[in-house]
C-alpha cells in the first residue's frame, strides 16, 4: 500500500493506493492534514511508502509525521521520471505537470498525448509517441477568470461558477457566465484541434478540479479522469522505489 500526498494551491489530496488503484482518498484543507494523516494510519497499517507532491506549503508538523512513520519520496525537478524531459527550463517544470506526463507513460505508452489540467490554472501539456516531453502551456482556470473580472473592474461582481444557459449573455452576469465558460471550452477545443493537424493519432486527457463540469460540455473526444494526477504519483513512487 501506498499513500500519495497533493499538496495543491487550494486543498491538499491525500490518497490510498493498493496494487495500482485507489482504494480511499480525502480532499482537505491544510489545517486538517494531521487529522487526516492519523485517521490513515490507524485505518491502513500496511503503507509503508509514501510521496509528497507539493505546489503549496506542508506545515512543518505534517512533513515530520509523514516522515516519522513512513519511507518518503518527495517530488522535484531532480526525481528521476519516465520519459525524456525537454523542457528548455526543466527545473521550472511543476512537479504537478511532471506527475500528470507519467501517468500518460503508464496509460497510454508510446502514443501522442495531450494532458489538460483544469485546475487553479489550465495547464496543457504534450508527450509524443516517442516518449519525449515537449512542453505545452499555462492560462488562467475558471474561478481565477471570475475572481479577475471582480478584482480588476469597478462594477462586475463576483460570481460562482455556472454554465450559461445561452452563447448570448442577456444580462451582465450572464454575459459573464458566457464569457469565462465559453471562452474557457473554446480555448481547450482550440488547443486539441491545432495538435491534430499536426498528430491526428492525438489521445486527449481531461483531469483538475473541472473535469466534471467541463467534460459534459466539450464536442471533442476525450478521456476524462479526475484521478489522473494521484495516479502519476503513485507510478512515480512505484518507479522509483523499484
Amino acid at each position: 500500500m501506498n499513500l500519495i500526498i497533493d499538496v495543491g494551491n487550494s486543498f491538499v489530496k491525500l490518497a490510498v493506493f493498493t496494487e495500482g488503484k485507489i482504494h480511499d482518498k480525502f480532499k482537505v484543507k491544510s489545517k486538517d492534514v494531521l487529522k487526516t494523516l492519523r485517521y490513515i494510519r490507524k485505518e491502513y497499517n500496511g503503507i509503508h511508502d509514501a510521496i509528497i507532491s507539493s505546489v503549496g506549503r506542508l506545515r512543518k508538523t505534517d512533513i515530520a509525521y509523514i516522515q516519522k512513520y513512513y519511507n518518503v519520496l518527495v517530488l522535484t525537478s531532480k526525481t528521476n521520471v519516465p520519459f525524456k524531459n525537454l523542457y528548455s527550463t526543466p527545473k521550472t517544470l511543476g512537479i504537478d505537470r511532471i506527475a500528470l506526463v507519467s501517468a500518460s507513460v503508464e496509460q497510454f505508452p508510446h502514443k501522442n498525448v495531450l494532458i489538460i489540467d483544469a485546475g487553479t490554472c489550465i495547464t496543457f501539456d504534450f508527450i509524443s509517441h516517442k516518449n519525449e516531453y515537449l512542453g505545452g502551456a499555462i492560462s488562467p482556470g475558471i474561478r481565477m477568470r471570475y475572481k479577475a473580472l471582480n478584482n480588476f473592474t469597478a462594477n462586475l461582481p463576483l460570481l460562482e461558477t455556472k454554465a450559461p444557459k445561452n452563447s448570448v449573455g442577456d444580462s451582465t452576469a450572464n454575459a459573464m457566465h458566457s464569457g469565462v465558460v465559453q471562452g474557457v471550452l473554446f480555448e481547450i477545443e482550440g488547443a486539441i484541434q491545432k495538435y491534430k493537424l499536426k498528430y491526428p493519432d492525438l489521445t486527449v486527457i481531461l483531469t483538475g478540479g473541472d473535469t466534471k463540469f467541463l467534460s459534459k460540455q466539450l464536442k471533442s473526444s476525450i478521456f476524462a479522469n479526475s484521478n489522473f494526477l494521484l495516479e502519476g504519483l503513485n507510478y512515480l513512487l512505484q518507479y522509483n522505489l523499484h
